[in-house]
């Protein structure tokens, strides 16, 4: 196995194939915790990715779903093994939605909807810093700037030569007018945002004031899909305290067609880069 594999991914499809021999089994979670004097929640975790699995984890549970093909015992304990190597992000130390981060690394797509600012991969550097000192006051420097380098990182995806993230992003006015440092600062984050909508996979739409209500209100949140067919879609809402990830067909479902209904109603790529442009020049620098 490649030691570049990326990490959370390997992890998922761990978790998938687990779940699978489970349900062959014809095992619920909270008969498998009892069985190996686990928690439900640890198998859940393990199932979704969103937990570390070691090989013993796989060891035991081959077991008690008795497995016996050691070919795909082996199999599995080798992805348990390769699921435990470390992402580039790791190297910046404990960052809190790292898992999110391995998803959005290997994503082939990206749908994101932010009511309230700048999507993340298309801010400037000085724009992410402000913005994350601003609403994060009792974070320290050191802390902040740790946050921005990864953001910063995580935006070599837009402008890879080889693989670039198709990135479809729907704001609503109140991002750009929500002023973030200064009005120099805001300028060159509205001008950077402009000139990224200008790639050929990189899609901004707005929603103008005058919409009124929209399925958006609920909220931000966003949509990663995969290149593997057995990789299914998630949707991603951050939270304060913890995030959340949807990834039953039936919610993907909704976010998606909630998603239709916010590109139906924001202007065009090309109207919405014009309005970027216009209110880029009522700041000043």
């Amino acid at each position: 196995m490649a030691s570049n594999v990326n990490p959370t991914v390997r992890r998922r499809r761990l978790g998938q194939e687990l779940r699978r021999l489970r349900e062959i089994k014809g095992m619920t979670a909270e008969e498998v915790a009892e069985r190996l004097l686990v928690s439900q929640s640890k198998i859940s975790r393990l199932e979704n990715g969103r937990r570390s699995i070691s090989q013993r984890d796989v060891r035991d549970l081959c077991g008690v779903y008795e497995v016996e093909d050691h070919r795909i015992v082996d199999s599995l304990m080798q992805m348990a093994k390769d699921s435990r190597q470390q992402g580039w992000w790791h190297s910046f130390g404990d960052i809190p939605y790292s898992v999110y981060i391995g998803l959005e690394t290997d994503a082939a797509s990206l749908r994101v909807y932010d009511p309230q600012v700048v999507p993340g991969l298309l801010q400037t550097r000085e724009y992410a810093e402000a913005l994350i000192a601003g609403a994060l006051p009792e974070t320290a420097p050191v802390d902040v700037e740790k946050r921005v380098q990864v953001r910063m990182r995580r935006q070599e995806r837009i402008t890879s030569p080889e693989n670039p993230l198709r990135l479809w992003t729907v704001m609503d006015e109140a991002a750009l007018h929500r002023k973030v440092g200064n009005g120099a600062l805001m300028r060159a984050q509205l001008d950077l945002l402009v000139e990224h909508s200008q790639l050929p996979h990189v899609t901004v739409q707005v929603i103008p004031f005058d919409m009124g209500a929209h399925p958006g209100l609920n909220g931000q949140y966003a949509i990663l899909e995969f290149p593997d067919a057995a990789d299914s879609n998630v949707v991603y809402i951050e939270g304060v305290t913890s995030d959340l990830y949807l990834e039953k067909a039936n919610d993907v479902q909704k976010y998606s067609v909630m998603y239709e209904h916010l590109r139906a109603q924001a202007l065009n790529p090309d109207q919405s880069r014009q309005y970027i442009a216009d209110v880029a020049k009522t700041y000043t620098r």
